[in-house]
C-alpha cells in the first residue's frame, strides 16, 4: 500500500492512514484488551513518513471531522478466473462474490468491522474485481474517485510492485520497531544471553535511511535462536512441522553456548519441551507488562531477540519467521545463518532455503 500511495502522489496530494491493529488469530491472551491499537505501539511512525506521509486513524478522524470514510471498496478476484486462462492486469467494478460484511444502518451509513471503532460508518461500500500489481488501482482512484477518504479492504487480493526490489525492502526497513521494544529486547539479551550490539557486531542506527550494512557482518550474540510454530500449524502444516522430539533433536544438534526459544506452543507442549532442552531460555513477560505490551509487543520482541542470535532456525512457510529472516538480512547477517527451517519428522529429503542458489540470466 506504501508503494501505491507512492504511485498515487505523482498527481495529488495523498495520504496513507494506518489502520488499528486487533483482532488478530494469534493475539490469545484473555485477559488483554487487544483493539483500537496505534501503529506508534509497535512501529516507529517517524521512520515510516521518510517512505510516505501516514497518519494514525485517530489522527485521520480529527483532521477529517469525524469517524466517517467516504469509501470502502472490497477488492476481490474475478469470479470466472483468468480469461482463456490468459493472464492480464484488470481493476472493474462487479457485483460482489462474498456475502457482504457491511450493513446499512437506519441513516444509510454502513457499518462493519473497523478495527474495534463502533462510531466508524462508510457512506458508500463498492465490490471492486482486481488481478494484477497495487498500481493497477492507481488509475481507477484518481480517475473515479471523488471522494476525500477511501479504504482499500482486502488488500491482499493485489500483488507488491516491486516484490523484493529496491522499493519493497526500502519500505520494509522502514518499519522500524518501536524503540521501546527494541529496548526490551537488548536487555533481555544482555541480562540473559550475553549479547550487546557492541560484542555482536550489530550496530543500529535510529534513522534507517543512514544504516549500512554488508551480509556477513554481523556475528551475533552467543546464542542459538529458535522460532517453533506449534498450534494451527501442527495440522495446518504436519509435513514441515516437527514433533516435540523431532524439534529437541534438531536444536541439540545446533545448540551453541545458550538457547533462545520463541514459540506460540501451549502450556503442556512448554513442560514438555523444557524437560528435553532445561537449558532453553524464553522471554515471558509478566501480567502487567503483558497488558502494556499486548501479544504484539511480546511478538516483536522475541522476533528482535531472534534476529540478533549467532545462528537462527524458524519454521516452514511461517510469517513470522519471515519477518526474523528480514530483519537479518538488514542487520547484515550471513544468510548461511538465517534461512534455516524445522523439518518434519517424515520428511526424506529437507530442503533448507540457506542452499538455494539465485541463477541470473
Amino acid at each position: 500500500m506504501a508503494s501505491l500511495v507512492k504511485t498515487l502522489r505523482k498527481r495529488g496530494d495523498w495520504v496513507l492512514v494506518l489502520p488499528p491493529w486487533g483482532r488478530l488469530y494469534h493475539w490469545q491472551s484473555p485477559h488483554v484488551h487487544q483493539v483500537r491499537i496505534p501503529w506508534g505501539e509497535f512501529f516507529s511512525i517517524t521512520s515510516l513518513q521518510a517512505i510516505v506521509p501516514v497518519i494514525e486513524y485517530e489522527e485521520f478522524i480529527a483532521e477529517s471531522g469525524g469517524p466517517f470514510i467516504d469509501q470502502v471498496l472490497v477488492l476481490q478476484n474475478y469470479a470466472e478466473g483468468w480469461t482463456d486462462g490468459i493472464w492480464e492486469e484488470k481493476v472493474d467494478e462487479q457485483p460482489c462474490i462474498d456475502r457482504q460484511v457491511y450493513t446499512k444502518d437506519k441513516q444509510n451509513y454502513y457499518r462493519g468491522w473497523f478495527w474495534g471503532y463502533e462510531e466508524t460508518r462508510a457512506l458508500n461500500v463498492t465490490c471492486l474485481s482486481a488481478q494484477g500489481h497495487a498500481s493497477i488501482l492507481a488509475p481507477y482512484l484518481q480517475n473515479n474517485i471523488s471522494a476525500t477518504s477511501v479504504m482499500l479492504d482486502r488488500a491482499e487480493t493485489v500483488l507488491h510492485d516491486h516484490y523484493a526490489g529496491r522499493d519493497y525492502w526500502d519500505t520494509r526497513r522502514s518499519m522500524v520497531f518501536a524503540k521501546h521494544l527494541r529496548m526490551i529486547g537488548d536487555q533481555f539479551r544482555a541480562t540473559y544471553l550475553n549479547s550487546t550490539d557492541e560484542q555482536d557486531h550489530t550496530p543500529y542506527a535510529e534513522d534507517w535511511t543512514r544504516m549500512r550494512t554488508t551480509l556477513g557482518s554481523a556475528r551475533g550474540g552467543p546464542y542459538l535462536g529458535v522460532h517453533l510454530r506449534r498450534k494451527d500449524f501442527i495440522w495446518g502444516h504436519r509435513e514441515d512441522v516437527p514433533s516435540l522430539k523431532g524439534a529437541a533433536k534438531k536444536i541439540r544438534s545446533l545448540m551453541l553456548e545458550k538457547l533462545f526459544v520463541a514459540t506460540d506452543a501451549e502450556d503442556e507442549e512448554l513442560e514438555k519441551l523444557k524437560t528435553m532442552l532445561p537449558e532453553m531460555i524464553r522471554y515471558e513477560p509478566s501480567r502487567e507488562d503483558l497488558e502494556i505490551l499486548k501479544d504484539g509487543g511480546v511478538a516483536i520482541i522475541d522476533q528482535w531477540i531472534c534476529a540478533h542470535a549467532r545462528y537462527f532456525i524458524g519454521t516452514s512457510v511461517s510469517t513470522f519467521s519471515f519477518r526474523i529472516h528480514e530483519e537479518r538480512e538488514i542487520l547484515g547477517f550471513d544468510p548461511k545463518t538465517t534461512y534455516n527451517r524445522f523439518c518434519g519428522d517424515d520428511e526424506k529429503e529437507c530442503e533448507q532455503p540457506t542452499h538455494w542458489k539465485i541463477v541470473r540470466s
